[in-house]
């Protein structure tokens, strides 16, 4: 089945994240409006979201920090995130994320 929130670039995936910083835990919430909605304890302070989030992702789907790019919403919750590797689809994507 194809994800409104996970889909196929070239060279690798895009990903439709809602983030909620400043948690009390770090969790994957599930898929709410097209997007994948994480909760981290980071901060949304210089930046201190967006480093967690990327070190979440690569931790979470194998991949070195370097392949991830947030490349739109920086400052905003809804973020879109590029993932280069030809070694992730979306299945496994889905599968690692949301179990």
């Amino acid at each position: 089945m194809k994800a409104a929130w996970c889909s196929t670039i070239p060279g690798g995936v895009r990903l439709v994240v809602q983030l909620t910083p400043g948690a009390k835990k770090q969790e994957v919430v599930g898929v709410v409006d097209g997007s994948l909605k994480l909760k981290l304890q980071a901060r949304p302070i210089e930046g201190k979201a967006n480093e967690a989030l990327i070190k979440f992702l690569a931790t979470a789907l194998s991949v070195p920090r370097a392949c991830i790019t947030i490349t739109s919403g920086l400052t905003n919750r809804r973020k879109l995130i590029d993932i280069q590797s030809g070694e992730l689809t979306q299945a496994n994507i889905e599968k690692t994320l949301l179990g």
